[in-house]
């Protein structure tokens, strides 16, 4: 008489499925990707997998499935990261530094945040300068103005409160 085969369905199956094949195949996966984290990823998902598919497959393959379905999810990654690669590389392609266009655009931005500085108060391009150019911070601007930082917080709020409102709303100030 032929035994019966044991079910991957059966929770203390998958259970010993688990506790012998996770830890090589997350070795398995990390020596191919050199990631811990992303190895572990991989390894959990192809056990949330092979639970959902457990009536599908047999104990006898487990072990197979799992090393299989593992690689394909980390050449999936794989073949993810190049896709993404690929299209940041296009993104940066497309933004021509080098144009005409471009450097008119610099240009005339330029002259129209030299106009709207102009157009604060004495206090508040004083403050917005000095943090912006001379890259000081509120504690040094305040030492150097003899305010106190949070009247130099305020001056640098109404500041870039004014400067959004001359710029426009879509500008990082």
């Amino acid at each position: 008489m032929l035994e019966k085969e044991p079910s991957v369905c059966e929770e203390h199956n998958y259970n010993k499925l688990f506790r012998k094949f996770y830890e090589p195949a997350t070795k398995y996966i990390y020596y191919k990707c050199g990631n811990f984290q992303q190895a572990e990823d991989i390894v959990q998902n192809v056990f949330i997998k092979l639970w959902k598919l457990c009536n599908t497959i047999t104990y006898s393959k487990a072990k197979s499935y799992i090393y299989t379905a593992c690689n394909n999810l980390f050449l999936n990654d794989v073949a993810h990261q190049k896709v993404k690669l690929k299209h940041q590389k296009t993104l940066t392609d497309t933004i021509d530094y080098e144009s005409p266009d471009f450097i008119i655009e610099i240009d005339e931005f330029r002259k129209k945040l030299k106009a709207a500085i102009n157009t604060l108060s004495v206090k508040e391009r004083e403050v917005f300068l000095l943090s912006r150019v001379e890259k000081k911070t509120y504690k040094e601007i305040a030492e150097i103005t003899g305010l106190t930082v949070k009247a130099i917080e305020r001056r640098m709020s109404i500041a870039l409160r004014e400067l959004r409102d001359i710029l426009g709303k879509d500008i990082k100030v």
